[in-house]
């Protein structure tokens, strides 16, 4: 299905110190590597023979555990390696929980979770020295105190039901105020502020009607309006892609990597990043603090930066890549947004505010829904 033919797709330079939205059920499973080979590199005796590593489930956790773990095995065969899956809030919780005995080597969150983590002292700082590949990333994707890696990013938008809006003559949406239309009512399904995808959006808002992350207050009179279109927020990402699929819904807020995926299994989705522009969603590499396993740590986290790696996040999951690499060119086409129109988000002041705005969404923006 993807052409062979290749072309460059240069990254920008797109944001600063970096934010919440997918994954599946906790869990933990083992991807064995394979017995240690004999007349191994000084570079792989060097290394532990355990790494853990936590992230997103679903397609990330299969893409990880069937195509990226057997390639690092490849090159260090001695490493047994095991992933624990899940969203990256719940992640974060569970490193702090174990701040005195980590369990995890590795994690890989989405960048609001990482600076919280951050805040928290979970993070190892890195280096080129430590990670060579780093060097590949643009500055303006590094993250606050070298305390991770961008790895990958996705833009958040608004996509689209193509077949249902055709079928009722719904507006395509152009801009985030296009979500409080009156004829939409009745066809959005969106996450809460608790989630990413609900989060970005409220902040999203507020920049389309001068306000923004330091200034939330038109975010919030927009999505009275929007949840007063709408039954109740979903709890997931995986509600909201049924009910686009049962069409219940025709509209919903999440990133341009999840879309695709979704319009890759037949469902007639668009993505659209709104006029006003939007985030991005960086997903961070990290290495935990005081972490049993630091040497193969880094050198996997070194390996998701690989040529190898960034071509299998974009090829399989529709992330753009964090450094500049060949990409098919369907691929790279599909992967194209307005980069001059990302908006930086300020993590430290949505950090701070964050358990003040979820109050008062529950208060005041909640018990709207199903009006």
């Amino acid at each position: 299905m993807k052409k062979q033919a290749l072309s460059v797709l240069s990254i920008l330079a797109l944001t600063g110190s970096l934010l919440a939205g997918c994954g599946s059920s906790a869990g933990q499973s083992t991807a064995s590597g394979q017995p240690v080979g004999q007349g191994g590199s000084q570079a792989q005796a060097q290394l532990e023979d355990t790494l853990v590593v936590a992230g997103n489930g679903a397609t990330v956790e299969q893409l990880m555990k069937d195509e990226i773990f057997k390639k690092f095995n490849e090159k260090y065969p001695n490493v047994k390696m095991t992933y624990v899956s899940g969203v990256s809030t719940d992640i974060v919780a569970k490193v702090k929980a174990q701040k005195n005995a980590p369990q995890i080597d590795v994690t890989i969150v989405e960048g609001g979770e990482q600076e919280k983590g951050r805040q928290e002292g979970l993070w190892e700082a890195l280096s080129e020295t430590d990670i060579p590949n780093m060097k590949n990333v643009p500055q303006d994707l590094r993250v606050a105190e070298n305390s991770g890696v961008t790895v990958n990013f996705t833009p958040m938008g608004i996509s689209y039901n193509a077949e249902l809006v055709k079928e009722k003559g719904l507006p395509v949406p152009k801009s985030w105020n296009d979500l409080t239309r009156p004829e939409v009512k009745g066809y959005i399904t969106m996450t809460d502020v608790a989630s990413n995808f609900g989060r970005s959006t409220m902040i999203m808002l507020a920049y389309a009607n001068g306000g923004s992350e330091k200034n939330i207050e038109p975010g919030f009179e927009k999505m009275k309006t929007i949840a007063s279109y709408m039954p109740t927020f979903a709890k997931s990402a995986a509600q909201l892609q049924q009910n686009l699929q049962n069409k219940s819904a025709a509209y919903t807020t999440w990133t341009m990597a999840r879309s695709l995926t979704q319009k890759e299994t037949g469902l007639p989705l668009e993505f659209v990043f709104p006029e006003e522009g939007g985030n991005i969603v960086p997903n961070v590499a990290t290495l935990v603090k005081g972490a049993k396993h630091p040497n193969a740590a880094k050198a996997f986290i070194d390996f998701l930066l690989s040529d190898e790696v960034q071509i299998m996040y974009a090829t399989k999951l529709y992330y753009n890549p964090a450094t500049a690499v060949k990409l098919p060119e369907d691929v790279a086409k599909q992967l194209e947004f307005d980069r001059s129109k990302v908006v930086n988000f300020d993590y430290d002041t949505i950090s701070k505010e964050m358990s003040a705005w979820l109050d008062r969404f529950n208060k005041e923006i909640a018990p709207l829904t199903g009006k």
